[in-house]
């Protein structure tokens, strides 16, 4: 099956998942819990500034599985990985909340800051509605990924307004120079993934292809197929200032211990 296509059945699976969250609890009552959070609590760390000041701009991801390799680490632990890579020196954490394709949960958020992580997590799903920036908010997220390829440009825009009004950031991830019009609308990050949509292939020339395309403003990611600390050198001689890695830590049986040899080298 093409990329495309499993796009196309990930976001018509993603509006019938948020249609039955929408059962589960209200869009008034989930909207309520987070303006209290609004009221009460700090705002999230800044991923953009911490990607900003890091020297190594390493964003780990927690992600378990995925639809073109089946299961990574079926048994990872949202109360262990992620505290993990904070302890080993990541900039932030991104968690995969997709629970159908990627087997991730929401829950897995609020775990990671259970469990003692205080640095930028990244709700990183396919966002579609505003109700699951209000999800995002709700779990402990810092930022929210927001897919060109998933949205039109109104939507782009709305869902951005959105999340800084409840004080997320935005990484906008983009794959095509067509794609490149989305970053008038506001986001904090604008991400290049290496992985073809297309495809499955990755390729990290894509980075470096896109890298002179991105606004001079905004913190440039590079995301996916980044595996060893030379390539990370080499993409911030051209401006980018965040690294996600998934696959290459989590397919490792220690992650963090991963992480670690790798900033290391790095």
């Amino acid at each position: 099956m093409m990329m495309k296509d499993i796009l196309e059945e990930i976001v018509a699976h993603k509006r019938q998942e948020v249609e039955e969250f929408k059962q589960q609890k209200s869009w008034q009552l989930l909207q309520q819990e987070v303006e209290c959070l609004l009221m009460d609590g700090a705002a999230p760390l800044s991923m953009a500034q911490a990607l900003k000041s890091s020297p190594t701009g390493i964003i780990a991801e927690f992600k378990r599985k995925s639809p073109s390799k089946g299961w990574i680490k079926e048994e990872g632990n949202a109360a262990v990985i992620p505290l993990g890579y904070q302890q080993q020196g990541a900039t932030a954490v991104s968690i995969l909340t997709d629970s159908h394709f990627f087997g991730g949960a929401d829950a897995f958020i609020t775990t990671a800051r259970r469990s003692g992580v205080t640095i930028p997590i990244l709700y990183k799903n396919f966002v579609i509605d505003e109700y699951q920036l209000l999800q995002a908010r709700h779990c402990g997220a810092s930022a929210v990924l927001l897919i060109a390829a998933c949205l039109s440009k109104t939507e782009c825009a709305r869902l951005t307004q959105m999340a800084h009004r409840l004080q997320l950031e935005v990484l906008l991830e983009m794959h095509h120079e067509k794609e490149l019009e989305y970053a008038e609308y506001g986001a904090d990050m604008f991400g290049i993934n290496n992985r073809s949509l297309g495809t499955f292939v990755t390729d990290v020339q894509h980075s470096f292809r896109m890298a002179s395309l991105l606004p001079q403003q905004g913190v440039k990611v590079s995301e996916s197929g980044i595996s060893s600390p030379s390539v990370i050198k080499e993409l911030r001689e051209v401006g980018y200032q965040g690294f996600l890695i998934g696959e290459n830590f989590m397919k490792q049986e220690q992650p963090s211990e991963a992480l670690r040899q790798f900033i290391a080298e790095l």
